[in-house]
């Protein structure tokens, strides 16, 4: 296998910063599909979530186990987030701005790949098609960009649904979420009151415990993950648990959509999570048993590999 990481222009600005930059990780096997996995990771996560190390067991790697199937993958860092530019005001960094950095960086990447500049010794793969894969707020990050640059054959919805998180919410951003609209307008402010810094660190709560590292994680994965954790992006955070924080771009989504969730996730109930993508053509759901929000520390994450390179084929 192949891996090579660099930065690209983010293709946005921000008042008083220089130019900002996004991290961009490709793993390919030695003779690739003309597929790439675009992945995004979840709030308060590196890229490294979809490489997770454990010593002498690579299976808890999305990245890796899918190079076996043949596939590449394309990790990226949101802006403020690993290897990427870390604009002082991370208040600044919303939902729109972070898709519109993720659709540049994908963008440089594919044209990497397809060029043969990508990876010393790759050939040049020039009809490479790409399918987003998002996990947690990655996800709904995942839709922005699929709604607003179309850039996906499909995408992968992991451990996310419209729903939010509604029990995490103050009363008053409740109550302003039964108006999306206003909710839009409003989410830096709330996010602003909810997370007094802009970088806020997250720390273990019983129920992150439980959901992370509890119920029936394998050990090797725990410790892997700690490797991946990072401080948090209050603004897409904070509407990644506001109720129905991407549903008008999730009805918009027009490709095939896989919603993969575990049983013990943080998605509600989890039959709700595929009705959101009203305009795709085929949406494909799996429930993962024995899982919590982490997926890729259980023992199923070894079923979700293979019916996610299936339904990879399917496109």
């Amino acid at each position: 296998m192949k891996e090579v990481s660099f930065k690209v222009d983010a293709g946005v600005t921000l008042p008083g910063e220089g130019a900002l930059e996004v991290a961009v990780e490709i793993f390919a096997p030695e003779q690739p599909r003309p597929i790439a996995l675009v992945c995004l990771p979840g709030g308060a996560m590196t890229r490294q979530y979809f490489d997770l190390r454990a010593p002498g067991d690579e299976s808890f790697s999305f990245a890796r186990e899918m190079a076996a199937r043949g596939f590449i993958s394309v990790l990226i860092d949101h802006l403020g987030v690993g290897e990427s530019s870390r604009p002082a005001d991370g208040y600044a960094l919303t939902s729109e701005l972070l898709a519109r950095a993720n659709a540049e960086a994908t963008r440089a990447a594919l044209a990497k790949i397809r060029n043969g500049s990508a990876i010393n010794q790759l050939a040049p793969i020039p009809e490479v098609a790409s399918v987003g894969i998002g996990h947690s707020m990655g996800a709904m990050l995942t839709i922005l960009q699929q709604a607003r640059a179309s850039q996906h054959q499909g995408i992968a919805v992991l451990g996310f649904s419209t729903r939010g998180l509604p029990e995490y919410l103050t009363p008053e951003a409740t109550e302003l979420a039964k108006d999306p609209a206003a909710a839009r307008r409003e989410t830096a402010r709330l996010a602003r009151a909810m997370f007094r810094d802009p970088y806020p660190k997250i720390g273990r709560s019983s129920d992150g415990s439980q959901l992370y590292a509890g119920l029936h994680a394998e050990p090797a994965g725990i410790q892997a993950i700690k490797a991946a954790r990072e401080l948090l992006l209050p603004v897409p955070a904070f509407q990644s648990m506001l109720p129905g924080n991407v549903a008008p771009e999730a009805a918009a989504i027009d490709v095939p959509v896989f919603v993969g969730l575990g049983e013990f996730d943080m998605a509600g109930p989890p039959l709700e999570a595929p009705r959101a993508f009203t305009s795709s053509p085929a949406v494909e759901f799996l429930l993962l048993p024995k899982t919590g929000h982490s997926h890729f520390l259980f023992a199923a994450r070894r079923e979700l590999f293979d019916r996610l390179a299936s339904w990879v084929f399917t496109l």
